[in-house]
C-alpha cells in the first residue's frame, strides 16, 4: 500500500509517498532537483543529469521506480521516484549548497514517519505544524484537522460498506459535497478559482463546519442503515449532506448572504493580519491607545 502526501523542505513541496510494505520512503526526483537547483524547469534538469548518470553507468538511475503522484494540473501522473538512499546519490551528484540541509532534511523524514507509526498522533502534530508554516491562522487549522479526523472515518466506513477506493470514493464525496453545498466540487474549486489545491484547504471556517457536519452525518446515517455497496452508500451520501445543507440554507435566510464564498481561508486570514498591522501602525504612530 502507498500513501501518497507532500513535504516540505525550506518551504518547497517534494511529493512523497510512503510504501507500508516495504516500510520505504519514495521521493519525486524532479521536485527534489528543482530544490536543490533552484531550477525553473526541474524536469529538464533531471531529463539531463539522468543521462549523463547513466552514460557514466550509474545504477542508481537505472534501479529508480515510477508512482503516480498528483502533478501541476491536479492529475495523477507517473513520475520518477527514488528511496532515500538512492536520493542522497543522486544528491551528490547536484553542485549546490542546500545539499548538506536536504540530507539532514531527508533523516528528519524518515524518523518521524518511524515516529508516527509508533504514535499516530504525531501525525496531526505535523500536520499542524506544516499548516501554520503556510500562513494559516491557528482556530482554522484546529478546525482542519478535525476535517481530516472526520473524512478518515468516513471512508473507514465506506470500505467497510464494500465501497471501492479511487473513483467510487470521489463519486461519494462529489454527492455529499453537492446536497450541502449546491455545487459538486469541481464547481466549488472553480468558485475559489482553485485548480490542482486541495478544495478543504481553501474553505473558510464555517465552509469547514458543514463539510465536517455532513461527512460526519453521512457516517453515523451508514452505520445505522449498514448500506451494501456502492449504489446504496450514494443515497446515503445524499442524505447525509442534506442535513449539512438545511443548516446551510438556514444561516443564509439568517445572515442574508452565501455560506459558499470565493474567498480562501489563508487569503481571508492574510488579510486580518493586514488589519491588524495597519492598526498597529497607526496607534503607534499617533500615540494613542487601541482601544478596548
Amino acid at each position: 500500500m502507498v500513501d501518497s502526501s507532500v513535504k516540505l523542505f525550506e518551504s518547497q513541496e517534494i511529493r512523497s509517498a510512503w510504501n507500508e510494505d516495504e516500510e520505504e520512503w519514495y521521493f519525486s526526483i524532479v521536485d527534489v532537483v528543482g530544490a536543490l537547483t533552484e531550477s525553473q524547469d526541474g524536469r529538464k534538469y533531471w531529463n539531463k543529469l539522468k543521462q549523463r548518470l547513466k552514460d557514466e553507468g550509474n545504477e542508481t538511475v537505472t534501479n529508480c521506480h515510477q508512482l503516480k503522484l498528483k502533478a501541476a494540473d491536479g492529475k495523477m501522473r507517473l513520475t520518477d521516484v527514488a528511496t532515500t538512499e538512492q536520493i542522497l546519490r543522486i544528491v551528490q551528484s547536484i553542485p549546490s549548497k542546500k545539499a548538506e540541509p536536504f540530507k539532514l532534511w531527508l533523516a528528519q523524514v524518515g524518523s518521524e514517519r518511524i515516529d508516527e507509526i509508533i504514535d499516530p498522533e504525531l501525525t496531526l502534530d505535523r500536520a499542524l505544524e506544516t499548516y501554520l508554516k503556510k500562513g494559516y491562522d491557528r482556530n482554522w487549522v484546529n478546525q482542519r484537522l478535525q476535517t481530516i479526523q472526520v473524512r478518515k472515518g468516513l471512508t473507514d466506513e465506506w470500505e467497510r460498506r464494500g465501497v471501492e477506493k479511487g473513483k467510487e470514493y470521489a463519486i461519494l464525496t462529489d454527492e455529499i459535497t453537492r446536497a450541502w453545498s449546491g455545487m459538486t466540487t469541481r464547481q466549488y474549486k472553480d468558485l475559489k478559482d482553485l485548480k490542482k489545491e486541495n478544495l478543504r484547504d481553501n474553505m473558510t471556517t464555517l465552509e469547514l463546519v458543514l463539510n465536517t457536519l455532513a461527512e460526519v452525518t453521512t457516517t453515523e446515517f451508514s452505520k445505522a442503515s449498514q448500506p451494501e455497496g456502492f449504489e446504496e452508500s450514494r443515497q446515503v451520501a445524499r442524505e447525509g449532506g442534506s442535513v449539512a445543507g438545511a443548516a446551510r440554507a438556514q444561516i443564509e435566510a439568517r445572515t442574508g448572504k452565501p455560506v459558499t464564498t470565493s474567498e480562501k481561508a489563508r487569503d481571508f486570514a492574510n488579510l486580518i493580519e493586514d488589519v491588524l498591522e495597519t492598526d498597529y501602525e497607526l496607534t503607534e504612530g499617533t500615540g494613542e491607545p487601541e482601544g478596548d
